[in-house]
C-alpha cells in the first residue's frame, strides 16, 4: 500500500518588480564600463606562433657596426621584400589591437612608415606621419630625444590628431625608447590617447620597455599596451 503524504506548500514569489537574479548571472555592468575595458591595458599579448617567430627571424638580418661602431642593426629588408612574411608580420604587429577602436596609426621616421600604413589599413584607421624636424608643412610642434648613439627630434603636424583620439604607435624596433616616448609626448601634448605601442623588434638590454612605462603621462588611467612581434636579448 502506498501512502500519499501532504505536498510542501510551494515557495513564495519575489515581488514581481524585483525578480531574484540566477545564481549564475553575471553582475550588471556599470557605467563606463566598456570604455575602461577598452583603455585598460591588455597585457603581454599572445606571443606567434613559434614556426612563424623562426621564419620571420630568418629574414632579419644582423649588420655590425652600423650605423656607428659598436652598434648592431637589424636590418628589416630582407623580410620587407618576401610578400608573404612581410604581410605575416603586418598581421603579428596588428593582431592585439583589432577591435580596440583605433582611430590613428602613428608611424615613426622612417621605417615606421613602412609599417605603420599597412598597419592603418588593416585596422581601418587613419595614418599620422611623425618626422624628423624640416620634413612637414604647415604649424608643427617638436619633441628631441636621446639614441642609444646620438640625439635626435620629431616633429607632427598640429592638426594631425584631435583630442581624445585614440592612437597606436607603430614602428621598426623598440631600443632604448627614446623616439617612442617622444612620439607619445607630441600625440598627448595634442590631447590623443596613446592606447598602444606595437614594434617588430625588441632589444630588451637597451630598456625600452620599462621607459615607456615610466614616461607614461601622470594621471592616464592605464598604461598603453606594449607589443613586440620578435624580441632579442
Amino acid at each position: 500500500m502506498i501512502s500519499a503524504s501532504s505536498p510542501e506548500p510551494p515557495p513564495r514569489a519575489a515581488p514581481a518588480d524585483s525578480p531574484p537574479a540566477p545564481a549564475d548571472s553575471p553582475p550588471a555592468p556599470t557605467p563606463g564600463a566598456e570604455s575602461a575595458r577598452n583603455d585598460a591595458p591588455t597585457g603581454p599579448p599572445d606571443r606567434i606562433p613559434l614556426e612563424l617567430e623562426a621564419r620571420l627571424r630568418k629574414r632579419i638580418r644582423a649588420i655590425p657596426d652600423f650605423p656607428r661602431p659598436g652598434v648592431l642593426f637589424r636590418d628589416l629588408m630582407p623580410l620587407l621584400r618576401d610578400a608573404d612574411d612581410f604581410a605575416a608580420a603586418v598581421e603579428a604587429l596588428t593582431l592585439p589591437f583589432v577591435g580596440r577602436e583605433i582611430a590613428s596609426v602613428a608611424g615613426i621616421e622612417s621605417r615606421g612608415f613602412l609599417l605603420a600604413g599597412p598597419v592603418a589599413s588593416r585596422l581601418g584607421a587613419g595614418l599620422t606621419p611623425l618626422r624628423k624636424p624640416g620634413k612637414l608643412p604647415g604649424e608643427t610642434i617638436r619633441r628631441g630625444y636621446r639614441l642609444e648613439y646620438g640625439e635626435s627630434a620629431l616633429e607632427m603636424q598640429v592638426d594631425a590628431v584631435e583630442p581624445g583620439e585614440r592612437v597606436l604607435l607603430v614602428d621598426d624596433v623598440l631600443a632604448t625608447g627614446g623616439s617612442a616616448a617622444a612620439a607619445s609626448a607630441l600625440l598627448g601634448a595634442r590631447g590623443a590617447r596613446v592606447v598602444g605601442c606595437s614594434f617588430l623588434v625588441e632589444l630588451r638590454a637597451l630598456g625600452g620597455r620599462e621607459r615607456l612605462r615610466a614616461d607614461r603621462v601622470p594621471g592616464d588611467p592605464a598604461a598603453p599596451a606594449i607589443h613586440t612581434v620578435l624580441r632579442y636579448p
